[in-house]
């Protein structure tokens, strides 16, 4: 794979991703098979400041955990009212992090 390519690809969705993944998705992707660019680009990631937003506006319904994937979770909240309103602030430090870990995820069923 071309690292011009593979940069351009880190300067547009690297704020998907945990800062230290980014060191690590830049060598696999350059690793990786041409015939896999197609699918790495098509992939759609979620805003870990979207969902923080979602978060912190419907937290206590879940609506952010159904937003990231996460639907166990969300019915957890939704139920609980956001474990009384516990589990919704708790989110609001901890959502941007899970998001980002859905897309790195997202990422690695693609690359391995």
């Amino acid at each position: 794979m071309e690292a011009q390519k593979v940069d351009m690809f880190i300067m547009a969705n690297g704020k998907f991703f945990e800062s230290h993944q980014v060191a690590q998705i830049r060598e696999r992707l350059i690793q990786m098979d041409d015939s896999k660019w197609g699918m790495i680009q098509t992939l759609q990631f979620k805003d870990p400041t979207t969902s923080l937003i979602i978060s912190l506006l419907g937290g206590s319904l879940g609506i952010d955990r159904f937003m990231i994937g996460d639907t166990g979770l969300g019915v957890g909240k939704l139920l609980t009212c956001g474990g009384l309103g516990i589990w919704a602030i708790i989110d609001w430090f901890m959502i941007m992090g899970a998001t980002r870990e859905k897309n790195m995820s997202r990422l690695q069923q693609v690359l391995y």
